[in-house]
């Protein structure tokens, strides 16, 4: 069927933003150059540094073994049940002692970056989650199970990672979150997570783990002008030895957690790949020796006003469109306005159908189709 005029203006008006290049909004493009997910969780995808996270800060005799080959993540079982936002939460499914019942640890990275009092409210849906999925396989392995005496529930290793710089001042137990907690006390549910807070830790104490997990908490732990300052003074050898024999899969994940931060900073590509590729060289003692003085507050506030900036250009885009739409209507209804004009005019001086049609093409500059279709409309019979 042969399109309408105003099907056609409106395929023509969307003509620019089809096919694969489709133009961004200034917004979109000041999003597109940042990363979003949040370094830390780097961590939790990659067994070696999960396990190394585990057995230097975590104070749990239990874990001071654990290998990489002990680790399972189980993280798309659970994470997706929960809104979107949760989907850098990582649950691990850890097996200890050859053939000793697994335990599961479930740790909140991403959004951890300010203190959250309903954290506990989070870890414990996970850990009910956890618990149900638990007795329906036992379930599925034998009826009644989970009944039974010696059925026994897995323990769970709730753990918050924590970056912000603010000091974490949230009660670590759930019965805080529960009104009248303490009168109530042994009749609701109760525990602890383990609060890892990255700045109580000195980069001494980092560097004396002399792994790629403490190279790893060190980037994350850049906040400031001064923290830069404070990780040039670093050893540069002992930092390198780290690296020494470190596997190449493994020193590319340290690369991409440095991108991660500098890109966040707005440093420059150019620069950005160039102090990443001192850490694929393994010449992390050299990291910024050669980088300007870096305000990283003030590349905040440059990142807060493009953002700024951004929003401000998607509003006027957003009234612009508005305003065209409008003229567009203005317009499609003067035209209609016409249109009928000329069929009630033709047909009040007795002139027959066809002469309406040939008029509404020479006046309106229709198609022949359109001009007979648009004719029969307001044609009074």
């Amino acid at each position: 069927m042969k399109q309408t005029r105003k099907q056609r203006q409106k395929k023509k008006a969307a003509a620019p933003m089809q096919g694969l290049h489709k133009a961004a909004s200034p917004k979109q493009m000041v999003l597109n150059s940042q990363v979003r997910d949040s370094s830390s969780k780097i961590i939790f995808d990659n067994h070696i540094l999960c396990s190394q996270f585990l057995r230097d800060y975590v104070n749990l005799p239990y874990l001071k073994d654990v290998r990489p080959e002990d680790i399972e993540d189980v993280s798309e079982q659970y994470v997706t049940l929960f809104a979107e936002e949760r989907n850098s939460d990582r649950v691990k499914r850890v097996h200890i002692g050859g053939g000793s019942p697994p335990f599961f640890l479930v740790s909140l990275i991403e959004h951890k970056t300010a203190p959250d009092y309903n954290v506990c409210m989070q870890l414990f849906r996970y850990m009910v989650y956890i618990w149900n999925a638990y007795e329906r396989e036992a379930e599925g392995i034998r009826q009644g199970m989970s009944k039974r005496k010696d059925f026994l529930y897995p323990p769970i290793l709730p753990i918050v990672y924590y970056e912000g710089a603010a000091e974490w001042y949230v009660p670590l137990n759930f019965r805080s979150r529960v009104r009248e907690g303490n009168t109530f006390g042994k009749y609701i549910p109760d525990f602890e997570y383990y609060l890892v807070p990255l700045q109580g830790y000195s980069n001494e104490a980092l560097m004396e783990k002399r792994d790629e997990i403490s190279l790893v908490m060190l980037i994350n732990k850049l906040q400031t002008t001064e923290d830069i300052e404070n990780f040039r003074r670093l050893p540069g050898r002992e930092i390198e030895a780290i690296l020494q024999n470190t596997p190449e899969h493994l020193v590319d994940i340290i690369a991409k957690v440095l991108q991660a931060f500098l890109l966040k900073m707005n440093v420059p590509v150019l620069e950005t790949e160039k102090l990443t590729d001192k850490v694929r060289e393994k010449k992390m003692g050299e990291l910024f020796a050669d980088m300007e003085k870096m305000d990283i507050q003030a590349e905040r506030r440059n990142t807060a006003n493009a953002e700024k900036r951004a929003d401000q250009a998607e509003k006027r885009a957003a009234e612009a469109q508005k305003h065209l739409e409008e003229a567009q209507l203005l317009s499609e209804l003067t035209e209609k306005n016409s249109i009928k004009s000329i069929v009630e005019l033709c047909q009040e001086l007795g002139a027959p159908k066809a002469a309406a049609a040939e008029k509404l093409m020479e006046k309106m500059h229709l198609g022949q189709e359109e001009a007979l279709e648009k004719t029969a409309l307001y044609w009074k019979e």
